[in-house]
């Protein structure tokens, strides 16, 4: 361990102070860049969708798969080196900590290379596969092969995101954010409306936004490189096989995890929309509305992680304890607002987006459903922040698989053909599919182990 005398460094000691006022203050910014992303992802389709017509929409919509798959990798490390950080930040082990971050940072560059690379060269094959039709080919593969070009800056800024918030810094990532929304949203109207770019348009305008975020990032980092131990060379950028091993063994679960939500869900949503348009058309409404009503959730759920990170590593268990139970009790009100919100007035916030009324009657019954999925993803999220914060990667994965794949399948398929036929029956399934994997999070927290499992930080 080494000291660093007379400077301040980056990022908040969650080990010290009020339990529930600092997971507060960290998890807001946090909730409100998901927010943000949510509301800046959807410009695009906006835009094109107006501007273009179906065949543009079509075109990003289909185009945008491939950048929609890899930013779940992105998110995975990016997890991974907030855990691996909040644990050597709280046993102040920061020569550890420079390693980390110039591993993390070459790791994911060289990825998301990769990544873009084998995009552009088989991006018909892809576009085949995911039976693009033959009017939208073309707009498709203009979206697709611009934004592989930005995959360097979704992998550098979720990496820089990353190792912020594991040093309990949540506030500039919202920064960051606000930068890519101003960008994207003026060089969409700029390049789609003004220049009638078309899909193409929209593409260069999000990877603009996306360079932006990175660019913002990357500046902070380097701008208080004395704070982070930063340096811009290219010895500091040597990857060091012990982070990297630690790095890949809690990343590797996450992206898997990632994939198996999103196979569950194409699943959900191939079956739901056999049953026709209405039913498509609420189920598309009802998944977004369901997003935005849990990032709350899931805001609070990430800096529970971060917190818990790192009181394990500072060996204060029973503030880790005490920061699970305040989680609990702050989701459960978040839960409560979303299903109020439900059960009032469900069909004020489904005309958002639609004035068909036979979906507005249809989406009531559906935000009812999934009065259920508020609660068990609020209880199954913080218990699971002990098995992330811990480093419990094997039965993390074993989670994510149950939870992404298994559950949403599963229970879908049972209650669809025993108790309520049909979509009804496969949203119930869907509402339900969290309450399985939020028994293992809560039998693994109560059993004690995470109290004696050897952190990230002791070889």
């Amino acid at each position: 361990m080494t000291a660093s005398v007379g400077r301040k460094k980056v990022g908040t000691n969650l080990t010290e102070g009020p339990i529930l006022k600092g997971l507060l203050m960290f998890a807001v910014p946090i909730v409100l860049a998901n927010l943000l992303q949510q509301l800046y992802s959807m410009v695009d389709l906006m835009v094109i969708g107006k501007y273009v017509g179906s065949i543009g929409t079509v075109g990003v919509n289909t185009g945008g798969e491939m950048a929609d798959l890899v930013t779940p990798v992105a998110m995975g490390f990016s997890t991974a080196g907030q855990i691996y950080i909040a644990q050597l930040f709280g046993a102040r082990q920061e020569d550890r900590i420079k390693k980390t971050v110039g591993t993390l940072l070459t790791f994911m560059f060289g990825a998301s290379i990769l990544l873009g690379i084998l995009v552009i060269v088989f991006n018909v094959q892809l576009l085949n596969l995911l039976n693009c039709p033959s009017e939208a080919m073309g707009q498709a593969q203009s979206y697709m092969i611009i934004t592989a070009m930005g995959f360097p800056f979704i992998f550098g800024y979720n990496a820089v995101c990353g190792v912020l918030r594991g040093m309990g810094e949540s506030k500039r990532p919202l920064f960051f954010v606000t930068v890519a929304a101003s960008i994207n949203i003026v060089l969409d109207l700029l390049f789609v409306v003004v220049f009638k770019m078309e899909a193409a348009g929209t593409a260069l305008a999000t990877i603009a936004s996306q360079f932006g975020s990175f660019a913002a990032a990357f500046y902070f980092l380097y701008q208080k490189k004395e704070q982070f131990d930063f340096e811009l060379k290219l010895s500091y950028f040597k990857l060091d096989m012990d982070s990297l091993k630690v790095l890949v063994r809690l990343g590797i679960p996450q992206v898997v995890r990632s994939m198996f939500v999103r196979m569950g869900m194409l699943w959900v949503n191939s079956n739901v929309n056999s049953y026709g348009l209405v039913v498509s058309s609420t189920n598309s409404i009802g998944n977004k509305l369901q997003k935005f009503l849990e990032v709350f959730i899931q805001g609070i759920d990430t800096a529970c992680a971060s917190m818990i990170g790192q009181n394990l590593g500072a060996k204060k268990i029973d503030r880790a304890k005490n920061t699970l139970y305040c989680t609990v009790a702050s989701v459960l009100v978040c839960a409560t607002v979303s299903a109020l919100i439900c059960i009032f007035i469900p069909t004020q916030i489904f005309g958002l987006f639609t004035s068909d009324p036979e979906v507005l009657a249809l989406g009531k019954t559906f935000l009812r459903i999934f009065i259920i999925h508020f609660y068990s993803s609020a209880i199954t999220g913080s218990f699971q922040s002990m098995v992330t914060g811990s480093g419990f990667v094997e039965l993390g994965f074993i989670i994510g698989v149950l939870d992404g794949l298994i559950c949403k399948i599963g229970f879908g398929l049972l209650f669809m053909n025993f108790f309520n036929p049909g979509y009804l029956g496969i949203w119930v399934g869907v509402a339900c599919s969290r309450i399985l994997p939020g028994m293992i999070s809560i039998v693994y927290f109560y059993s004690g182990k995470w109290k004696t499992r050897k952190l990230l930080t002791e070889k």
